[in-house]
């Protein structure tokens, strides 16, 4: 009886030791990723990380457990996360949405899986989509020789762009069949814009939230990303499926304030505009009106939409969904309705800001980010009553950290309004009002031109008092200067003003319009339009 024991006893040490990443946990849950390798900044490889555990060191990779059903036939999945994420975010909780399933969702279908650290992964600074695609292009690599065949990447967010720089820009295109795209912003983000604009230097340097891949991000930036990228040899040797949502989320949270100023630019899921997330090149799958920005990662979301695509290596027309089409683009020209200002906040003494808002307007949101929870935000009508209904909420995305604090006004008073700040702290502010349901003023600019200067055009005006109305702009330069330039009124007939924008260096051009004046009735009026620009000399 003792013999058989131990027989039966060295059965089972033997099946633990060859299976340790093949098991399920007592509890029934599945286990963790477990780190299998690591890559170091400069690609070279290290030594194999042999105790299990969440590390966030970037060029840490981690593989999956491996289903008790798992098909062979399937290509294993890499996944790739977002700005300022980590391969944790695909089995924790998310911003909004409770925990993620993806990793659940992908081990229950019976496919292998990889998770990567890029840069970002620590919590610092976010990383370039050339930086972490390097980073990632070796992991990709050792993932490949892993598993022994190719894989297939799901990428939310930035790692969208970062999976296709590892592809196309350091030949790993050679160990991934297909790559999907969730919320991508292949073409940046305008909020990216804002967070860079000449009114968001204060508070943005008070967060310590201005970093490369946020920087990235900007539309003017992709846009030299799009030129060094699209044209590439290696651009086309993998498949690409990109998908999209238009939900803004929870009321009043970040994604939805988001969500509203992107609507100046179209269909958005409240960080990424509809039109961004495709690739010229690309299959887009689907645009979901019941995903936001956070949800689209989600496994119990999304992976039944994207499966077909995962499922094989190669393209099948027969198994494949067909392709939809993405909202069409703004192009160069955007409809702005946004008031912003920004700035210090001296410590325990009132600021005063006032906002113009014109007759009509039907819906005014005031929107104030601050690095301090408690500094107070109180709204005054241009008849002097008080409005301290603010809603509160954290920015996750370009602002992460900020504390957030919104106050929305329906069929607005016309005049000057006042938005009275009050910090008892070292604090900075950013301050956008968006009107709804005027005719918004259009900012005609170039997102790429390979001259010296950049010519724009404000049109948009035909209820402004041409006579009254003063315009100027603020460029911020790729070094971060910034400088002021002259708006000119347009002789023609066509109530518009117009300018230029020049550089003496090739660069991301950061553009901020400000115009003040009265209506033709007389009222005040302003408008402030943000958007960058790449001049490639």
């Amino acid at each position: 009886m003792r013999k058989r024991r131990q027989v039966w006893l060295m059965l089972l040490i033997s099946v633990l030791l060859i299976m340790p990443y093949q098991t399920v946990g007592a509890t029934g849950k599945i286990p963790d990723p477990q780190p299998m390798g690591q890559v170091s900044f400069d690609g070279a490889q290290m030594e194999a990380l042999p105790a299990p555990g969440n590390s966030t060191t970037p060029g840490t990779w981690f593989i999956g457990a491996t289903p008790a059903n798992a098909d062979l036939s399937k290509p294993p999945i890499v996944f790739v996360q977002g700005l300022h994420s980590r391969a944790q975010s695909w089995w924790e909780e998310t911003n909004y949405h409770g925990v993620n399933d993806m990793y659940e969702t992908a081990y229950n279908k019976g496919y292998r899986t990889a998770f990567v650290q890029l840069y970002d992964a620590p919590g610092g600074d976010a990383a370039t989509p050339m930086d972490n695609g390097r980073l990632l292009a070796g992991m990709l690599e050792k993932i490949y020789n892993h598993f022994g065949q190719k894989v297939n990447i799901v990428a939310h967010s930035k790692g969208g762009p970062d999976s296709q720089a590892a592809l196309v820009h350091y030949g790993a295109y050679r160990y991934v069949n297909k790559v999907v795209t969730l919320g991508s912003p292949h073409e940046g983000s305008h909020l990216a814009d804002l967070a860079y604009s000449s009114w968001a230097g204060w508070l943005a340097a008070l967060l310590g939230k201005q970093d490369p891949g946020t920087y990235s991000l900007q539309v003017g930036e992709m846009a030299k990303y799009r030129a060094q990228t699209d044209n590439h040899a290696n651009a086309r040797l993998n498949k690409y499926y990109t998908a999209a949502g238009t939900s803004w989320g929870p009321t009043f949270s970040a994604l939805a304030l988001g969500g509203v100023y992107l609507s100046q630019y179209g269909e958005n899921d409240g960080l990424v505009n509809v039109w961004s997330t495709d690739l010229p090149y690309g299959t887009h799958l689907f645009t979901a009106s019941d995903l936001d920005h956070d949800e689209i990662r989600i496994g119990r979301a999304v992976f039944s939409k994207i499966e077909s695509v995962l499922s094989t290596a190669t393209a099948a027309a027969e198994t494949e969904p067909k392709a939809s089409q993405p909202s069409a683009a703004v192009n160069s020209t955007d409809k702005q309705e946004t008031f912003v200002r920004g700035g210090a906040l001296p410590i325990s003494k009132q600021h005063v800001q006032q906002v113009p808002v014109e007759p009509g307007v039907k819906e005014a949101i005031f929107t104030v980010r601050t690095k301090a929870a408690d500094t107070q935000v109180t709204l005054v009508s241009p008849s002097g009553k008080v409005l301290k209904r603010v809603l509160k909420s954290k920015d996750q995305a370009f602002f992460r950290g900020a504390t957030v604090q919104v106050i929305r006004v329906a069929k607005p008073e016309a005049g000057n309004w006042q938005v009275k700040l009050l910090s008892k702290q070292k604090d900075a502010y950013l301050l956008t009002t968006h009107f709804i349901g005027k005719t918004t003023v259009e900012l005609d600019l170039p997102a790429l031109n390979k001259q010296s200067s950049a010519e724009l055009k404000i049109k948009g005006l035909e209820s402004v008092d041409l006579a009254s109305l003063t315009g100027k702009i603020k460029v911020v330069d790729p070094q971060g200067q910034v400088k002021e330039m002259a708006l000119n009124k347009s002789k023609k007939a066509d109530a518009a003003l117009t300018g230029a924008v020049s550089g003496s260096q090739a660069g991301v051009y950061n553009i901020t319009v400000e115009l003040s004046g009265k209506t033709k009735d007389g009222q005040a009026y302003a408008r402030t339009l943000v958007k960058s620009v790449y001049i490639d000399k």
